[in-house]
C-alpha cells in the first residue's frame, strides 16, 4: 500500500515531463538531419575532400576564375574579359 502512495503522488510529474522529453528528442533529430545535410552540401566532413580547410579558406573571385579556366569551363577570351572586370571592380582599385 505504501508503494502505491509514492508512485501515485509522482505520476503528474512524469505526465508533465514526457511532452518535454518528446519535444527535445524531435528537436535533436531535426538538428542532426539539418547538420548532416548542410555539411554534405557545404563541403563539410561528409561532402568535401578538404573538410575543415574549407572553413578557413574561401576562394577569391580570381581563384574561382582561374579554376574555371583551368578546367575548361570558360575560354581564353571570357577569362581575359573577366580578369579585366575583376581588376576594375576590386575594392581599393580606384
Amino acid at each position: 500500500m505504501s508503494t502505491v502512495m509514492y508512485w501515485d503522488g509522482g505520476g503528474w510529474a512524469w505526465m508533465a515531463f514526457m511532452p518535454l522529453l518528446w519535444i527535445a528528442l524531435i528537436g535533436l533529430v531535426v538538428w542532426a538531419v539539418i547538420r548532416l545535410t548542410h555539411g554534405a552540401s557545404d563541403g563539410g566532413p561528409s561532402g568535401g575532400s578538404r573538410g575543415w580547410q574549407d572553413r578557413e579558406h574561401r576562394e577569391t573571385p580570381e581563384e574561382i576564375l582561374d579554376r574555371r579556366f583551368a578546367s575548361g569551363e570558360i575560354d581564353a577570351d571570357a577569362y581575359n574579359e573577366a580578369r579585366k572586370h575583376l581588376a576594375a571592380h576590386r575594392p581599393g582599385a580606384r
